[in-house]
């Protein structure tokens, strides 16, 4: 099987980690790659370091044309970019992993009070299954639209999942998260928030109470418990280039050690490739999974408050984004889910 995949948004950092994971996956052509900015160049001379590897020249969007030689489009735009795109996709009978906001919340209501656009393809989020595999594989199989998952959400459903489907901790508002993410998750557009003399030898916390990832989390956690699921989310900038940290904070409903927790979560991620549960005493770092597709957990139970605090860590690039999106492809397309993403980062 050859896999013909386009990248609609190839040249941001999300697009171009897409760019690289699929040129050397044994079972992907890219065939497109599109761009508002770049179109006639080279992809190799928007990012360098693929020379030799990637010879595809930037296009400008050409939908139908586009849909008719793939069949898998990625789109890595803004929220509120994607729907159209979606529309001819899906109706067009191919395959949509979205890397942005657009269809990762089921109530377009909700989405339009958080993202202050009103959702113009409302009547595909019936179909539209959220791509966190380890928690809806099989609805992945069967998708034809993909709402990859946020990369702050990714770090805490999956730290959070096991406890919650057990119903071992409080669900009300007792769960706070502290999340703290590298510079290239705001994007390669410029900013005066991300010069390099605002971010280095500095930390801030921004979208205190309301940041857009809020409801996502929510819903997601929701499900998992059964019932409705209210968080404290603070995300933090970091002077570092990539990687997300959450540390989070629950109420047991009944007090654990912290290696039955750990068995938990061993025995609930069994059988998953890419989350590693981390011993007792070995906690996350972002090193650890630099430049792969791991989300790493550990936790500890602190027995003198009653509560559990877990960390997790994950390349918000790779889990967070293109490699994830890779996995979700993976999955709809019948292939091993590691293909093309097996292996560890890169360290330091």
């Amino acid at each position: 099987m050859v896999i013909k995949a386009s990248i609609i948004g190839a040249t941001g950092y999300a697009g171009a980690e897409l760019v690289r994971l699929l040129n050397v996956h044994p079972q992907v052509e890219l065939v497109g790659l599109t761009t508002q900015s770049y179109a006639g160049k080279a992809f190799w001379e928007v990012y360098p370091h693929l020379y030799g590897y990637v010879d595809l020249v930037c296009e400008e969007q050409d939908l139908p044309a586009l849909v008719n030689r793939s069949d898998v489009i990625f789109t890595a735009l803004p929220h509120g970019h994607a729907m159209a795109v979606a529309r001819e996709v899906v109706g067009r009978g191919k395959a949509l992993v979205d890397l942005g906001a657009d269809f990762r919340l089921h109530d377009p209501a909700v989405y339009q009070e958080w993202y202050k656009v009103e959702h113009t393809a409302a009547e595909l989020l019936p179909q539209a299954v959220y791509g966190l595999p380890e928690i809806h594989r099989e609805k992945i199989r069967s998708a034809r639209l993909v709402a990859n998952p946020g990369c702050y959400p990714t770090s805490v459903i999956l730290a959070l999942a096991p406890l919650l489907k057990e119903g071992l901790v409080e669900t009300g508002t007792t769960i706070i998260i502290d999340s703290k993410s590298g510079v290239s998750g705001a994007g390669r557009g410029l900013s005066l928030n991300t010069h390099y003399c605002e971010v280095d030898e500095s930390i801030k916390a921004y979208g205190v109470a309301v940041h857009r990832h809020t409801p996502e989390i929510e819903q997601e956690l929701s499900a998992l418990a059964g019932k409705k699921v209210l968080v404290s989310f603070t995300p933090h900038l970091t002077p570092m280039i990539r990687g997300i940290l959450s540390t989070i904070y629950a109420r047991l409903t009944r007090l654990k050690s912290t290696e039955e927790i750990l068995t938990l979560y061993r025995e609930f991620y069994r059988q998953e490739k890419f989350v590693r549960v981390l011993p007792a005493g070995m906690l996350p770092a972002t090193k650890m999974v630099a430049g792969s597709n791991h989300c790493d957990i550990g936790l500890v139970v602190d027995r003198r408050t009653g509560r559990v605090v877990i960390i997790s860590a994950i390349d918000n690039l790779i889990k967070g984004a293109a490699g994830q999106a890779v996995q979700n492809m993976n999955i709809m397309f019948g292939l091993a889910e590691d293909t093309g993403l097996y292996g560890p980062g890169v360290y330091p």
